[in-house]
């Protein structure tokens, strides 16, 4: 649990920012506030929905949030040495 505080900081992931649906041809879409941004298919579907299966709804936000790269934006300040 502490691993995904540490994760979720800004704990935007308790907005549940995320949803999927799937198909049943196998495929998985992952939408970010109703709006489809990936597609999983074959391994990379049964994979996901194996994770998902048995994670209470933050660990699925934040599974999901890594699965689309909607996760770290590159933005995020580092403590620097001098």
């Amino acid at each position: 649990m502490a691993n995904r505080n540490q994760e979720d900081k800004r704990n935007k992931l308790d907005e549940e920012p995320f949803s999927y649906d799937f198909s049943k041809d196998n495929k998985v879409f992952i939408y970010w506030h109703g709006k489809q941004v990936t597609i999983l298919k074959g391994k990379e579907s049964d994979r996901f929905l194996s994770r998902i299966k048995n994670s209470d709804q933050k660990e699925i936000q934040l599974i999901m949030a890594k699965v689309t790269g909607n996760f770290k934006h590159g933005n995020e300040k580092t403590s620097k040495k001098l």
